[in-house]
């Protein structure tokens, strides 16, 4: 099946309409007096959820089930919903909700159009990733890339080839998965110029923007992944995980601007 220009206009603007509803239900809470408070969804360790997460996802769910009742939705904090159509929407309301607790704007909603596979969502066709706070917005599918935000709407295309020795790399947490994941990272680290922590998923978006070299993660979800491998891809990147292959079941990622890094970063993350 290929999308004709006019269904992936159709794709693209309920994407937008669906991150304009989040928009609206994750800012309305945002920075309260006081703090927000989170529900802790482990056992041990912390996974927060809001009430913004939840609202923000319901709305969305609502309007894909209103304007395409016959597609699967895949969310963070309601499930899986199975489809009809072979496509579905991977939702993430709130990527980096630590963030968004302790009033920072780097946090942001995850929004992606991918085929619906019998175990999951497929390789992605579209995503968007918004950052409400700072009304910026970046998305790439379907043979395009753009943003829009406070410096006006403009193209996206991800940085040239050059030594990561000269590169910039990202990552959530300075402790990168497991002890031995996050060996792998501190030999990336070494030889990088610059590495920097905790802007969650606006850290792709720069790589798209062509600001940032690489983002380098582990024990990441489909929802974490799906609509920053659409944007980058169409900025002329590449998503993968740590052994070259697919990514967008989440696990080990590397986002990187370009093949000639994402090589040299490869080979340093396997030893």
């Amino acid at each position: 099946m290929s999308e004709t220009p006019a269904q992936a206009a159709q794709f693209l603007a309920l994407a937008h309409a669906l991150a304009d509803l989040a928009r609206k239900e994750t800012l309305a809470a945002f920075r309260p007096a006081g703090g927000i408070s989170a529900d802790n969804k482990r056992a041990e360790g912390f996974d927060p959820v809001t009430a913004a997460d939840r609202a923000a996802e319901a709305a969305m769910r609502a309007l894909i089930e209103a304007e395409r009742p016959e597609d699967g939705i895949h969310g963070e904090e309601f499930g899986i919903k199975r489809g009809s159509s072979g496509l579905t929407w991977v939702l993430d309301p709130i990527d980096g909700t630590r963030g968004y607790m302790s009033g920072t704007p780097t946090w942001g909603v995850l929004i992606a159009l991918a085929r619906e596979e019998a175990d999951g969502p497929g390789a992605p066709l579209l995503g968007v990733i918004d950052q409400p706070y700072i009304g910026e917005r970046f998305w790439g599918g379907f043979g395009a890339a753009g943003s829009l935000g406070p410096l006006g709407e403009r193209p996206l295309a991800t940085r040239p080839a050059r030594k990561l020795s000269e590169a910039t790399l990202f990552s959530t947490f300075p402790e990168v998965g497991t002890s031995a994941e996050g060996a792998a990272f501190a030999r990336l680290s070494q030889v990088a110029r610059l590495t920097r922590y905790g802007m969650d998923c606006y850290a792709y978006a720069l790589v798209a923007a062509g600001q940032i070299d690489l983002v380098v993660e582990a024990g990441l979800q489909a929802y974490d992944v799906a609509a920053p491998i659409a944007v980058i891809e169409a900025a002329g990147g590449l998503v993968t995980d740590w052994q070259g292959g697919p990514a967008h079941r989440g696990g080990q990622v590397i986002a990187a601007a370009n093949r000639d890094i994402h090589a040299e970063a490869i080979a340093l993350l396997n030893g």
